[in-house]
């Protein structure tokens, strides 16, 4: 029988099994791991993955060793819960990435920790700082940084964050490297939660509709993405080939 909590892997990548009634434990035990020991920065690394994160960590060797040292890696597409069962048997739980930043940040709030923000335009992250805080007061904004930096302004921010030293730093698009950013700047900022969530600060400032949660649980929340770029439907061909995958390592 499974341990309440344990990481497993799929197709070669790390999954973790938290249950939810079990996450504010979880996010306590490394809170807790955070104090008593100095650990590497990428032990701290949470990572929303998807299922087209999984296949990059398949073949991107940066991304895969980002994803393999993470504290905790949360799977939010309906296709790795499924993909899991076939091959392994395992159930894994499944997050909708909003609802996931928003209990981290109820559980951080408490104790009164603090918080950095990396990405989105100048406007949007205003609003979305002013939202954050208004709806957790208690947490402490150390900094927001908008996105698009230029590469000579991009040491400078590294190093306040540094210096800042906040419990948690949300990343969102407009960073240079995207998703990569983390992978490739972690061991220049200071132990902490790290999280990547593209579209994050678009959702908290309502530039942007998150997906609504029967279309999250129904698996629909990719109909939107292909609304808005036509061109995701050419998604199909690595779906496809997840798919083989599957077949391959549920037979060998």
């Amino acid at each position: 029988m499974d341990t309440p909590t344990s990481r497993i892997l799929l197709l070669k990548v790390p999954l973790d099994i938290i249950p939810p009634e079990e996450f504010p434990k979880v996010i306590d035990r490394l809170l807790l791991t955070q104090k008593r020991s100095p650990l590497p920065p990428a032990s701290c690394d949470i990572v929303l993955l998807s299922l087209w994160d999984l296949l990059k960590a398949r073949r991107n060797r940066e991304y895969r060793n980002y994803v393999l040292n993470a504290a905790l890696v949360i799977p939010i597409s309906k296709s790795l819960v499924s993909g899991t069962r076939f091959v392994t048997g395992k159930k894994v739980y499944r997050y909708m990435p909003f609802h996931f930043v928003i209990s981290l940040l109820s559980l951080l709030e408490p104790r009164e920790l603090s918080l950095c923000l990396l990405g989105a335009k100048p406007q949007v992250l205003r609003v979305a700082e002013r939202n954050i805080q208004t709806t957790f007061p208690g947490i402490k904004i150390l900094g927001r940084y908008s996105g698009g930096l230029r590469k000579q302004e991009e040491g400078a921010v590294i190093e306040a964050i540094r210096k800042a030293a906040p419990s948690l730093l949300l990343v969102g698009k407009g960073t240079r490297g995207s998703e990569h950013w983390i992978a490739r700047n972690g061991n220049l900022l200071s132990p902490g939660f790290r999280l990547w969530c593209s579209d994050l600060f678009e959702v908290f400032a309502e530039k942007r509709q998150r997906p609504t949660d029967t279309a999250f649980e129904k698996g629909l929340e990719g109909i939107s993405f292909i609304l808005q770029n036509p061109f995701k439907i050419f998604r199909i061909i690595p779906y496809l080939w997840y798919k083989v995958l599957l077949i391959f390592y549920r037979i060998f």
